[in-house]
């Protein structure tokens, strides 16, 4: 077994299209399998256009292409349950993201589906201890971007008691300020906040001074259309939970995350959410701002990680 430990924005994707193809030649079934639907969207159309003569599945909740076969299978690990010993070789992205890392039952449902001697990837930017100690994987580090940038190291920035603002209906006027720098620029950007309750106090607030905003979370029924209104710039500024920490890239954003210090965003969290920053090469640079009120550990660690990358990547 394999891990990749590749910083986001590095094509980890990609990197694994050669071994992919070769599987492929060989007659081998190949699955790449991902926590969130929102990444096999993402995924979906990148492989197809790669691998054009293959019959590639699509699969997750209401997906149409359930009950079909396929040579090469794009999934969330919810969908590997109804695989029984089938693949060859395997892609688990993204295993340190919820729900994959919180539920066992998912583990097994991967480990069910893959064939005794199969090769089995692990892909992850931001690895738990139990991963990098592991004395049956073997680890490949990448701490540089396909494009050869460095990654954007986030700021801290302090914003006063913002729950107590939002309680009264005010929003930290250096974050409002923030937005309006996006929005004079004509620059798109992610504002990060730590769950729908907030969601939903801060996004009628922000419309009425923002035309182009709009806000999006897991149980949005219309989450999908929203997401690729945003890349298609139908939208400039998108408020979301920590739903779109992972696998949406848009080119030239920017990103902030509200309320910081709030402990639904980890190490890992805030890690991911920078790597939404600088990931084209004709855009390799960005703003990534972390608005608290008050520095937790948690912050500190995900900006520390992310000098080390850099360091580790020549920089």
């Amino acid at each position: 077994m394999y891990s990749l430990l590749a910083v986001c924005g590095a094509g980890k994707t990609e990197i694994l299209f050669e071994g992919m193809n070769k599987a492929i030649e060989l007659g081998q079934t190949v699955l790449i399998a991902t926590p969130r639907s929102d990444v096999v969207h993402e995924l979906t159309p990148r492989i197809k256009a790669v691998f054009p003569e293959v019959s590639v599945l699509s699969l997750y909740g209401g997906s149409e292409d359930r009950g079909k076969e396929g040579q090469l299978v794009i999934a969330t690990t919810h969908q590997l349950l109804r695989y029984n010993n089938h693949f060859d070789f395997v892609v688990i992205d993204e295993v340190d993201a919820f729900p994959f890392s919180y539920d066992p039952m998912l583990k097994y449902a991967a480990d069910k589906a893959t064939k005794q001697n199969a090769t089995k990837i692990l892909l992850t930017a931001t690895p738990d201890k139990k991963l990098q100690n592991s004395p049956d994987i073997e680890i490949v580090k990448i701490p540089k971007r396909y494009h050869g940038f460095l990654l954007p190291v986030p700021r801290p920035e302090w914003s006063g008691n913002w729950r107590k603002l939002l309680k009264k209906g005010h929003i930290p006027i250096n974050i409002i300020e923030w937005l309006k720098k996006r929005e004079v620029t004509n620059q798109q950007a992610f504002l990060f906040v730590p769950s729908v309750t907030v969601l939903n106090q801060l996004v009628p607030i922000l419309q009425k001074q923002f035309h182009s905003l709009d806000g999006v979370h897991s149980e949005d029924p219309i989450r999908r259309e929203k997401v690729q209104k945003f890349r298609n710039k139908e939208i400039q500024l998108l408020v979301t939970t920590t739903i779109l920490e992972r696998g949406v890239t848009v080119p030239n954003i920017a990103v902030a995350v509200y309320g910081a210090d709030d402990d639904v965003f980890t190490e890992s969290a805030l890690v991911q959410i920078s790597g939404r920053v600088g990931r084209s090469a004709e855009h390799p640079t960005g703003d990534i701002v972390f608005f608290h009120y008050g520095k937790t550990e948690a912050m500190l660690d995900a900006i520390d990680h992310i000098k080390l990358m850099n360091k580790l990547g020549g920089f």
